[in-house]
């Protein structure tokens, strides 16, 4: 009887728990069982090993009886990262691998038939859960996963293309060929992507702030939203630019910290999208059919949805009254905590989803509400239907948006005229500028500030004290509310570079605060 260790990971939410893959080879009547608590796609990997051992030169243990265990038991495993394991477990327990080089590693990789290693989903995950255990071992994967692993420093990662290479490189004795280390990948590698500043690098998406003309009170109220991180709502008829603002805000956004971006990298890589370059924003703009397990996540295994997608990005919902009740309740807990515990009746997983929340809407069913006079367009809803229309937005749910922008339509002569707007590169410098002064000043944008931090970093004379004091009374905000004016005021004195914040700050602030049905 001979028994083999091979260490991998598995995937609950973002986290990447150790596994064991004890493969034992014994006499009896041939057999290939395996047990630990595995999905479908872990147990059909008994064919795919059986094929790829024999495709890449190797003998299966035919007259044996092989058990693999998955410990620890209670763990769900899914995919087929644990093809490789397997095989490689397989070899070791019959004596073909060197058991000391198998223990310095982990393995992870999807097996073909002929014996090549395909990519798995959650690679850079799988990486941070490895950094996180601090084992100290090598993580080996298949060649295009490893080099986006590589971007997670301090952990050595190898990659190759086949099981022939892996098995090459744990023979015992002088004939192991070691495997290459896995670097970066190149255009989208970590200091690739971050080398300059968003606004600079509108190659791809072509989308400048240029493009929108006139709506100077709106422009003004997204470059507040960006230096701050605040979350905006735009209110308007149709075709008055809503969506074309809210698009534009990846550019306006400072570059992402290291972590900001490995943690969004392994999110998108959880939902196996390879759209958004390492170190880029995300920009989410679900459909308003989009249920609220496709906003906030679920499933078994539960995956991100998308406020988790959008993480360190911008979530974008267009049309909001349109989404259902409950999937617009369920943004109000993420919205403060900036996470998403999603709990079930065996597991939790727990996903970031620290986004920049940005929504757009009619002001009424029809649209045409506040529409221009002698435009042939007019409201024909009754204030019962537009009541009805603007309370499909909770109080709750507004009261946690900072900023509530009116976005009014122009005039056709007024727009052709208009000259071109500032460019997006001239206002993401601003913005990143203020974001410096807060990070200086209480090391977090101030959207983010707690009650304690607004207290200690948000300082009123004694005249703008008394005006704030006058608007919250007479508009009878909340403390939520209050606070947020605060730090709204504060990101636009950051923008003017003054240390403290004054009345025409608070005034500014005050604007953003319209009420719907008001």
């Amino acid at each position: 009887m001979s028994l083999a260790i091979v260490y991998s990971r598995a995937l609950l939410g973002m986290e990447a728990p150790e596994v064991r893959v004890e493969v034992q080879l014994a006499n009896g009547l041939p057999s290939f069982t395996l047990v630990g608590l595995a999905e479908t796609e872990v147990k059909e990997s008994r064919e795919r090993v059986r094929a790829a051992l024999l495709q890449s030169g190797f003998a299966f243990p035919h007259n044996k009886r092989v058990t693999v265990n998955l410990a620890p038991a209670d763990l769900p495993k899914d995919s087929g990262r644990f093809d490789l394991p397997i095989a490689l477990g397989i070899l070791a327990a019959g004596g073909a691998l060197d058991a000391a080089r198998l223990a310095t590693c982990e393995f992870a990789g999807e097996l073909s038939l002929a014996g090549a290693l395909r990519s798995v989903r959650g690679a850079l995950a799988l990486a941070l859960g490895a950094r996180r255990a601090a084992s100290g071992r090598c993580l080996v994967l298949p060649r295009a996963d490893a080099e986006t692993a590589a971007r997670v420093p301090g952990l050595e990662v190898r990659g190759a293309e086949t099981l022939a290479e892996v098995a090459a490189a744990l023979l015992p004795g002088d004939a192991a060929v070691p495997l290459a280390g896995a670097k970066p990948a190149g255009p989208n590698g970590a200091a690739a992507s971050r080398g300059g500043h968003p606004g600079e690098r509108l190659g791809a998406a072509r989308l400048d702030l240029a493009d929108v003309k006139g709506q100077a009170g709106a422009k003004r109220a997204l470059e507040v939203a960006a230096a701050g991180a605040h979350s905006l709502l735009l209110v308007g008829p149709p075709g008055t630019g809503k969506s074309m603002l809210a698009q534009r805000l990846p550019a306006l956004l400072p570059p992402m910290r290291d972590d900001e971006a490995l943690d969004s990298a392994a999110l998108l890589g959880l939902a196996g999208d390879d759209t958004v370059p390492f170190g880029e924003r995300a920009m989410r703009s679900p459909h308003h059919t989009a249920s609220a397990v496709a906003l906030v996540g679920g499933g078994t295994p539960p995956r991100p949805g998308e406020i988790s997608l959008a993480h360190g990005g911008v979530l974008f919902l267009d049309e909001t009254p349109e989404f259902p009740r409950s999937a617009l309740e369920a943004l109000r807990e993420p919205l403060e905590t900036g996470s998403i515990c999603i709990a079930r009746a065996a597991r939790r997983a727990r996903f970031p989803a620290r986004f920049q929340f940005i929504a757009a809407m009619n002001p009424c069913p029809c649209g045409w509400l506040g529409a221009l006079a002698g435009s042939g367009r007019s409201c024909r809803c009754t204030p019962d239907a537009i009541a009805r229309y603007q309370g499909r937005l909770s109080g709750p749910l507004l009261d946690r948006i900072d900023l509530q922008v009116e976005v009014l339509a122009a005039r056709p002569e007024e727009m052709l005229a208009a000259p071109a707007g500032e460019a997006s590169a001239e206002v993401a410098r601003r913005v990143a500028a203020a974001h410096e002064r807060q990070i200086a000043r209480q090391g977090c944008p101030n959207a983010l500030l707690d009650a304690a931090g607004v207290d200690r970093h948000i300082r009123l004379d004694e005249r703008a004290a008394a005006f704030l004091e006058g608007a919250a009374r007479r508009l009878a905000w909340s403390g939520r509310r209050l606070h947020r004016v605060l730090k709204v005021a504060r990101s636009a004195a950051d923008l003017a570079g003054s240390e403290a914040v004054q009345v025409a700050h608070l005034a500014e602030a005050l604007q953003y605060q319209r009420v719907l049905g008001a």
